[in-house]
């Protein structure tokens, strides 16, 4: 039996109170009050983006190690630089986000089916004449596992397959929700042969002065837990021992490795081997909004707990009733 298999089979579940806690305890470090607050507010104009994921990164772990904290969530959310109200399509989009989280949110929870979540979501969206973008899972959340095998497609159509699930007492989730005022058919952009390019340009980065890089190649990776492979070049497994590590099954960025250089062609066999896997960019077309919801829900016995959220922009108007869409 492999370490993993025995990790998984004395998983502990929300049926023990330590259990909750933990999850709660995570919950706080990264909701409103804490981290995500903290980023909000150097979301300011002109503000450097990498900047504001150093200073989020560093929160997070000063918080991680103080509170000893071993079960994860997770939250994401749209924040609008604008003094004031938020109308149009922004409003529109923003909505859609909002209520389709919330009419997720009502839907998860025991005995409902995945299939629920995917029909409900997308008539909300319709009802903002947004769309809700494709290709997007939200996944059941174990204690070292962020993408376990259930899961809520975004959209169910003839290209994808939604294998049906029913939720159950005791489960954990992080519901995505991403709208568009688009079409929602984004570009998914995974290249091994531009991200060589791009380490190359990474690495050219850090002994010179700042610079603009493309956005099109991603810098966010995790390790693929289930995949064993030897490396044939010495400094690609100095940064897989560093992955492993740092990381075991998290997802990083790369400017978190210590050795820079060295990544230029050995997280390219890393990724050519499969054992990381690129989290993609995804294009929207040019000039259309698009709103990002995210929230980790704890399937308790006397109900859906959503631990995670953030409060939308002040001054921000138009979010219908969710009940409106669950008859």
């Amino acid at each position: 039996m492999s370490s993993d298999e025995g990790v998984r089979e004395e998983e502990p579940d929300l049926s023990s109170n330590e259990v909750i806690y933990k999850y709660k305890a995570a919950a706080e470090i990264i909701n409103s009050n804490l981290a995500l607050k903290f980023v909000v507010l150097e979301c300011k104009p002109d503000a450097k983006i990498v900047e504001m994921c150093e200073k989020g990164d560093n929160f997070i772990t000063e918080q991680c190690l103080q509170f000893c904290v071993l079960l994860m969530a997770v939250v994401a959310h749209t924040h609008v630089i604008n003094d004031g109200p938020v109308i149009g399509s922004a409003a529109d989009v923003l909505a859609a986000a909002n209520t389709s989280a919330e009419v997720a949110l009502r839907l998860v929870r025991p005995g409902k089916k995945n299939k629920d979540v995917v029909d409900a979501i997308q008539k909300v969206a319709a009802a903002y004449d947004c769309k809700t973008v494709e290709g997007i899972l939200s996944h059941q959340l174990n204690q070292f596992v962020i993408d376990g095998n259930k899961v809520v497609f975004s959209v169910s159509n003839v290209d994808t397959t939604v294998i049906d699930a029913e939720f159950v007492e005791n489960e954990v989730y992080v519901i995505d929700i991403v709208t568009s005022t688009s079409e929602g058919k984004v570009i998914m952009i995974i290249d091994v042969i531009g991200f060589m390019i791009f380490s190359f340009l990474f690495v050219e980065l850090c002994n010179s002065e700042p610079k603009s890089l493309s956005e099109k190649y991603t810098t966010i990776y995790k390790r693929a837990v289930d995949k064993d492979y030897q490396l044939k070049m010495k400094s690609s497994n100095y940064i897989f021992s560093e992955i492993r590590e740092k990381f075991t099954f998290m997802p990083f960025t790369l400017r978190a490795l210590e050795d820079r250089k060295r990544q230029f062609l050995s997280l390219t066999e890393c990724c050519i081997d499969e054992l990381l896997q690129p989290y993609p960019v995804l294009y929207e077309k040019q000039g259309d909004l698009v709103a990002h919801i995210k929230f980790t829900v704890l399937l308790m016995a006397n109900g859906s707990d959503k631990i995670t959220s953030h409060q939308l922009k002040g001054g921000f108007q138009g979010c219908a009733s969710p009940e409106l869409f669950l008859c």
